[in-house]
């Protein structure tokens, strides 16, 4: 008789440790002068494992991250999940009573702090319900303690864990367990906690790996852990390949990271491209070993797109998802033709075993070229948001995700990210796509980069506010681009107000920060 027993649920830090095992000498991250082997980072993701297990660390808790891209946050992180607790990993450079609310959200029972970010731990501290345990990487610098202690903010997990054992740890968690929430919305309203489990994220790794990854793949990781990139930084692991650590974003230090240490794959954001591409390096740098630049998690300028085209070849590729929804549509690298603007101002088609679909505000599906909302079903969808029962029954009806996002689909599959929703700016005769508007903007020879919001006049109704980005020995006014977009858009789309500046404020992902924006509109110069 045939057994129709399954195997036992292996989880995705168990599948990732015993890869690594295989190749016990490989370097697999690099963080500035440090260089760190298979076996050196499995004995430390497992010693952390007995480390906060001692202190309760386990099923249904929530163990909070303060870190930056340390390779001990990916260990950390590693050891949390083995344990089958679930963390949830702060975005570093939001407003502190915005990280308050993550981290009082999710009942955080463990807080684990990078050192460089203990000022704002302590901070948060002061505010948020009271944590069993504070866990610090390592000394706060300038306190003078030593690795045998407590430091001034809590105890130092890098010295309980260096007593421990590195003998391997059977995982405590099952596909159907939470493995982390993510918060999205943190920048425009109150945080939402997307609740994800360790079946969704197994599945989510190897879709990575087949989108994302490749043999031999050295991955230069210069955005934050807490965002996409940590879910890359983990296929790339698991595929065997090496991670590369920045711990904050410098297009001087990107160029010279490919060249040195021969980057095949990278992630950014456009605004992030933007400055590479901007780079008095740029042109000099060596950048022959790069096989693909992922690009996506913002609107993005198919004329700029065009240029890093033609600058790094065709290793260009964007992606196009959410959180609640997964990986959604992919543009590959062999579409980015330099003189098709139409097709890169596309994010591509759905990626297999993903259905999209746009429908109107009462839910019917509208026809193809109609602009709607971007609705998606596929078995990477989230499992709702955290405690919020009434939000996940508006965002995911009948196992389709409602994105929030206006797109539309053509007759040859490609889908149009055309805005937000909640960015779509309401006028006088109808409504302005900020992202239309963000596109027809850069095309200006004079103009690099741009940022369209809506701000609220006295009389209630919005006005258009643009803040630009010049390219270099450039003049233009702001007369002259109000006559551009007349001329090349129509009257409702002039802007009302068009401020210049050297550089758009970023979000802690690398977007534009409208929010910010929006908040001191007029007052840039």
């Amino acid at each position: 008789m045939t057994s129709t027993a399954q195997p036992p649920f292996r989880n995705y830090v168990e599948i990732i440790l015993d890869g690594l095992a295989r190749g016990p000498g490989t370097e697999i991250l690099i963080s500035g002068e440090r260089r760190i082997r298979a076996d050196e980072f499995r004995s430390l993701v497992h010693r952390l494992a007995r480390a906060l297990r001692e202190r309760g660390v386990g099923p249904g808790r929530t163990v909070t991250l303060l870190c930056g891209n340390l390779p001990e946050t990916i260990a950390v992180r590693y050891a949390v999940n083995l344990l089958g607790a679930h963390f949830n990993h702060l975005y570093n450079r939001l407003a502190s009573d915005v990280q308050a609310l993550m981290m009082a959200d999710v009942e955080t029972y463990a807080f684990v702090v990078d050192p460089r970010l203990a000022d704002r731990a302590a901070e948060l501290l002061r505010t948020v319900p009271p944590v069993e345990h504070v866990l610090l990487l390592g000394d706060v610098p300038g306190t003078g303690e030593n690795r045998d202690g407590a430091t001034a903010a809590g105890e130092d997990l890098l010295a309980l864990a260096a007593h421990q054992p590195d003998a391997p740890i059977a995982s405590a968690a099952s596909p159907e367990d939470l493995c982390f929430i993510r918060h999205s919305g943190g920048t425009t309203g109150h945080p939402k906690g997307v609740r994800s489990t360790f079946g969704r994220m197994q599945g989510g790794i190897e879709q990575t790996r087949l989108l994302f990854s490749g043999a031999g793949r050295r991955d230069l990781v210069c955005t934050p852990l807490s965002h996409a990139a940590g879910f890359i930084a983990d296929a790339t692991l698991a595929a065997g390949g090496t991670v590369v650590l920045h711990y904050a974003f410098d297009p001087a230090e990107v160029l010279d990271t490919i060249t040195r240490e021969r980057i095949t794959n990278m992630m950014l954001l456009p605004p992030l491209l933007y400055q590479i591409l901007d780079h008095p390096a740029a042109e000099d740098t060596d950048t022959s070993s790069l096989r693909q630049i992922t690009y996506g998690g913002t609107s993005s300028s198919p004329a700029r797109i065009a240029e890093a085209v033609r600058r790094f070849g065709p290793v260009l590729q964007q992606g196009y998802g959410q959180f609640e929804a997964g990986a959604v549509s992919i543009l590959p690298a062999a579409e980015h033709d330099p003189d098709r603007l139409d097709i890169l101002r596309t994010a591509g088609r759905p990626v297999p075993g993903v259905e999209v679909e746009i429908r109107d505000q009462t839910g019917r599906v509208l026809p193809l070229g109609e602009a709607g909302e971007i609705c998606v079903r596929s078995d990477r969808a989230f499992e709702g948001y955290w405690k919020n029962p009434g939000l996940t029954a508006q965002v995911l009806r009948d196992g389709w995700v409602f994105t929030g996002d206006l797109g539309t689909l053509d007759e040859h599959g490609y889908l149009t990210v055309v805005d937000r929703i909640k960015d779509m700016i309401a006028v006088v005769g109808g409504h302005v796509y900020t992202t239309e508007l963000e596109d027809f903007l850069n095309t200006h020879p004079a103009v690099r980069q741009s940022a369209v919001y809506g701000v609220k006049g006295d009389g209630g109704h919005e006005r258009i506010h643009t803040t630009v980005v010049t390219a270099p020995d450039t003049t233009v006014t702001a007369d002259e681009l109000r006559t551009w977009v007349r001329d090349g858009r129509g009257a409702m789309y002039v802007p009302d107000h068009v401020d210049f500046t050297s550089a758009l404020p970023l979000t802690d992902a690398g977007k534009p920060d409208k929010k910010l924006l929006r908040s001191g509109a007029g007052t840039l110069s």
